[in-house]
């Protein structure tokens, strides 16, 4: 694991949050209230949980002894996670790929380390939120974030708030038919063939030999229709059940020059003229992340936000119960 590079700026704001986006291959963290409001970050590559974890907690520490001392925590974490609260598991990666990964506690370590409130949830949920607030969702109360990278997830929301259920959404998890002339098996450990398997940046590297940037030519023109065309099947499946103002496509592979464009022009195509989808086909149904790599990040601030308006309700109940006069 490589040490954490470290970026700071000097004017306090007064109510400074803190923000830890756990990815598959890193951890970026954040003390500030916003996207255009950043006092001090941190990249740290992702190891074994243990030393990976204490890492991003010492970036805090540190930061607080230097005057950046956060109200409150926000995690938005890959996935699955548990989100249940009052769950004995809530705050943990449940069953994951990713080795060593399964059953860690990743709210703890912050809690213990910075004695305030964490907020959690996954890092689609939570770039979800920022999208809604600062990004390309702006004004829209339903709308759905995509992230197309190392695996492929998705957050919701649904007349203003975030989707939650018995878990959280697994939109890579869909089905899709496979495209035509494509043998490639899919790359999912547990379904073969869903979206994921066939669409993330692993499939792509495992179909072409190489990562989706460094492709070139014909095999990155063929690389992005393939992407493209899974991409809409999957999206039409999910705006048949949620009926969304709005796709909003982020991640590495999304970044790809041309990749928003023809998945807009193929999820036009699968929906066609299916009654009460005809605004699925105008202009800017589908489209790039208006944030980028900072939607996550910069969500993670929300979700501390939250749970600092979460603690001031249950001390405000608390005191009100409190008997007058000792």
């Amino acid at each position: 694991m490589g040490s954490p590079s470290t970026s700071r700026s000097a004017e306090l704001p007064a109510d400074l949050l803190a923000g830890v986006e756990l990815g598959g291959t890193k951890i970026l963290c954040l003390i500030g209230t916003g996207p255009d409001d950043v006092r001090a970050s941190a990249r740290i590559d992702v190891g074994e949980p243990g030393p990976t974890l204490a890492a991003a907690v010492s970036f805090f520490r540190t930061a607080a002894a230097d005057g950046l001392a956060p109200q409150a925590v926000g995690i938005g974490s890959f996935g699955p996670v548990d989100l249940a609260v009052g769950s004995p598991t809530w705050g943990q990666i449940t069953t994951t790929p990713k080795p060593g990964w399964s059953g860690v506690d990743v709210v703890r370590p912050f809690a213990a380390a910075l004695g305030v409130p964490v907020g959690f949830d996954t890092d689609v949920n939570a770039a979800a939120l920022a999208e809604g607030r600062w990004g390309a969702a702006v004004g829209l109360t339903d709308f759905v974030y995509l992230t197309i990278g190392t695996g492929i997830g998705g957050g919701a929301v649904v007349g203003g708030s975030v989707v939650h259920g018995l878990g959280h959404p697994e939109m890579g998890h869909v089905a899709v038919p496979r495209v035509a002339g494509d043998d490639f098996p899919g790359r999912c450990p547990f379904h073969g063939e869903c979206l994921e398997g066939m669409a993330s940046g692993p499939a792509v590297a495992d179909r072409f030999g190489r990562r989706a940037e460094t492709l070139s030519g014909a095999d990155r023109e063929r690389a992005v229709d393939l992407v493209a065309r899974y991409l809409a099947a999957g999206l039409r499946s999910i705006a048949y059940v949620l009926a969304p103002q709005r796709f909003v496509l982020g991640g590495g592979l999304a970044s790809m020059p041309g990749v928003v464009e023809a998945t807009a022009l193929h999820t036009a195509r699968e929906l066609r003229d299916y009654p009460g989808v005809a605004a699925h086909q105008a202009p800017g149904f589908v489209v790039a992340a208006g944030l980028g790599g900072m939607a996550g990040p910069a969500g993670t601030l929300i979700l501390a936000e939250r749970a600092l308006a979460e603690r001031a309700l249950a001390e405000r109940a608390l005191a009100e119960r409190a008997p007058v006069g000792g």
